[in-house]
């Protein structure tokens, strides 16, 4: 089911006109204006810093961040910034342009529905999606990218390779943490060899391969100037060196949302620069100790809850199992403590699951329902829009959009068709490993 795109396809050309303008965003204003903003120039700084042997962080842990992710980003940043920033941010575009392309071939193949869906159903996760897509490009964030991994991780894992499957999901946790979340899936699912390569590659990742470009021991302290600044950082004004920003109305994940409601945070600073009137949403007040406690209990439920619904490995089947991997990427998305709007694309998957049982279900009521779910986690995602009050996004309209996805996919996933004719899930893999003809370029 995967393929390459086509100049002959309809479609795969608005796809390359969509890549040409987004590219065009990043390019135009760097050659022929002021200079591309947003995190850009950043990733060219890190990318100089490693260049010229210069330090990624202050050696003060407590003090200011400027480069915020682990040392392993600046050191894969630094081969592209030697050729200049317009080479870097080609690259990046690059990048994240095969990064789209292959995240919506995957996510289609792994539907789970056996179908190959028809243009309107190939182009419609994009469409939905698109704001986020463009973010990637017009912010110079990597999350399109680590969802491609991720996809590609799983993709590997089916074709029974864990090995390679694991260095991917190693490579988006050693790029921006969050993907780490991962393993407890891994572990619960028994795929040992897929946690040792992860682990494994993890260390390659963080301490062998920027160890002949920054020096071993540098790039040691390095690690631990980072981890001690942004994961050891957290107290009740604010976490991972960007404090009470990370308390504000950018950032939906549970943890961010669980303290606004719990406690009477400023909602409305969202620029450390940048002084904003107070505006506070909590209904009850309490201390920082007590809303972690809360936020350990939700974590804790969602965690029991996701395993009550997983079916046992005789139940598996390739459909169920895309709809656990889609809940997974839900929760993986709202459980990192920072979620902000564009980690959301995340939900690409998730999305993509529900469109092939909305189109291919057997049972007319379902196929309804399930586009009724979709509009409405599409209008909570619109909310996100300039258009509507930061205070939606305040009180968690993605992660409410979230939400309701995970629940229509435990819904298919505890109530398949009667005669579903799905495979096992061994049989499944067997399917696709016979079939790994069609993606011999991809894997």
């Amino acid at each position: 089911m995967l393929r390459y795109p086509s100049l002959r396809a309809p479609l795969d050309i608005l796809f390359f006109l969509a890549c040409i303008a987004l590219t065009a965003d990043v390019l135009v204003p760097e050659i022929f204006g002021h200079g591309k903003t947003k995190d850009y120039p950043l990733w060219y700084w890190a990318g100089q810093q490693v260049l010229q042997g210069k330090d990624l962080y202050p050696a003060d842990p407590r003090t200011y961040f400027d480069f915020i992710y682990p040392p392993l980003p600046a050191v894969l940043l630094a081969a592209p910034s030697y050729f200049g920033k317009i080479a870097l941010y080609l690259a990046l575009c690059l990048l994240n342009i095969i990064a789209w392309w292959m995240s919506a071939q995957l996510s289609h193949a792994m539907a789970g529905s056996g179908r190959k869906p028809g243009w309107l159903l190939e182009a419609l996760p994009g469409l939905v999606t698109l704001t986020f897509v463009f973010d990637m490009f017009d912010l110079g964030q990597p999350n399109l990218i680590l969802l491609a991994m991720m996809l590609y991780g799983f993709w590997l894992l089916r074709l029974k390779r864990p090995w390679f499957a694991g260095s991917m999901f190693a490579l988006a946790t050693a790029i921006k943490v969050f993907p780490v979340a991962v393993l407890p899936y891994l572990i619960w699912r028994r795929h040992w060899t897929a946690v040792a390569s992860t682990l494994v590659f993890l260390a390659v990742f963080l301490f062998v391969l920027p160890a002949p470009f920054r020096g071993f021991q540098h790039n040691v302290t390095e690690l631990k100037t980072w981890y001690q600044g942004m994961v050891g950082s957290s107290s009740e004004k604010g976490f991972g060196q960007r404090d009470e920003q990370n308390w504000s109305w950018v950032n939906q994940s549970i943890i961010a949302m669980t303290h606004r409601l719990t406690r009477p945070v400023n909602y409305n600073q969202d620029d450390p620069f940048k002084a904003k009137p107070a505006r506070y949403m909590n209904v009850v007040d309490l201390d920082f100790r007590t809303s972690n406690l809360i936020v350990l209990a939700i974590s804790l439920a969602l965690g029991l809850g996701y395993i009550a619904v997983m079916p046992s490995a005789s139940r598996r089947t390739e459909k169920s199992d895309a709809e656990e991997i889609g809940i997974l990427f839900c929760l993986m998305t709202v459980a990192s403590p920072l979620a902000r709007q564009y980690y959301f694309l995340w939900l690409f998957f998730p999305m993509t699951v529900l469109m092939h049982r909305a189109a291919y279900d057997p049972r007319p009521a379902v196929r309804t329902g399930t586009w009724i779910l979709l509009a409405l986690a599409g209008c909570l995602l619109l909310l996100s829009l300039p258009l509507f009050p930061i205070d939606v996004q305040a009180y968690g309209n993605n992660l409410v959009a979230t939400i309701v996805l995970a629940a229509g996919l435990v819904w298919h996933m505890q109530h398949p068709p009667a005669a579903a004719g799905a495979l096992p899930a061994a049989e499944a893999e067997l399917e696709l490993a016979d079939n790994s003809a069609h993606s011999q370029g991809i894997q």
